[in-house]
């Protein structure tokens, strides 16, 4: 794992958001095992074999996973956005709503599997 995404994780000003990113993290690492990650723009982004895979997008009252090669990804109704194009899904979490960790990691292998 990279440090200065650790560091960047650790920064954020909101306890559940820490932990939040902490757990998305480290289910992706344990979904897609060769997976990379580096801190760009300030935010978590996650590779494979040099292509982005996920990103992860803190801000004031939420925090977003945006899962790219998302076109066929096999999902619950709700659990994406509604808008944004289909080879980018965006998940909205917000303090105290109720994750899925584990298909958030199957979504994330999903999308990995073709890269």
């Amino acid at each position: 794992m990279n440090q200065d995404v650790s560091d960047s994780i650790q920064g954020l000003a909101q306890p559940w958001q820490v932990e939040l990113c902490t757990a998305i993290r480290q289910r992706i690492h344990d979904a897609v095992p060769d997976v990379t990650e580096r801190l760009q723009y300030r935010k978590p982004h996650f590779l494979k074999n040099g292509a982005y895979l996920a990103v992860l997008g803190p801000a004031k009252g939420w925090v977003t996973l945006t899962i790219f090669n998302a076109t066929d990804l096999d999902a619950p109704d709700g659990t994406f956005e509604p808008s944004g194009p289909p080879e980018r899904r965006n998940v909205r979490i917000r303090e105290g709503q109720e994750v899925d960790i584990d298909l958030l990691g199957k979504l994330v292998a999903q999308a990995a599997a073709t890269l």
